[in-house]
């Protein structure tokens, strides 16, 4: 099962979507909308990272996009993850290939400044 989490940080919303449930060997695709900051602006948007959270609450990083574009990804979805973005439309993208069912829970957006 797969949720989302929604944060607000001052004036920054980071905004999370995507489908409720995805199965084992399917793709999982996440948009996180954010507003009140550019994506460019690496003062107060540094970087997106993404976070997944299992359902024993565990926190597992699982990559982030820079404010240059620049990715970096956990070497458990090292190849599996796609991290981009629309920077006019303030949209960071999350697309995860060949889920595995130990990646199940909640997944969200957090930037980092």
């Amino acid at each position: 099962f797969i949720s989302f989490f929604a944060g607000v940080t001052s004036q920054i919303t980071m905004v999370e979507s995507g489908p409720g449930t995805v199965k084992p060997t399917e793709t999982l695709e996440l948009t996180c909308k954010v507003t009140g900051a550019s994506l460019t602006d690496s003062t107060n948007m540094y970087a997106v990272d993404w976070f997944r959270q299992s359902e024993s609450k565990q926190m597992e990083w699982s990559g982030r996009i820079r404010h240059d574009a620049s990715t970096v990804y956990a070497s458990s979805v090292e190849g599996r993850l796609t991290l981009s973005r629309d920077t006019n439309k303030g949209e960071v993208f999350f697309k995860l290939t060949g889920m595995k069912a130990e990646e199940s829970g909640t997944y969200y957006c957090a930037r980092d400044t």
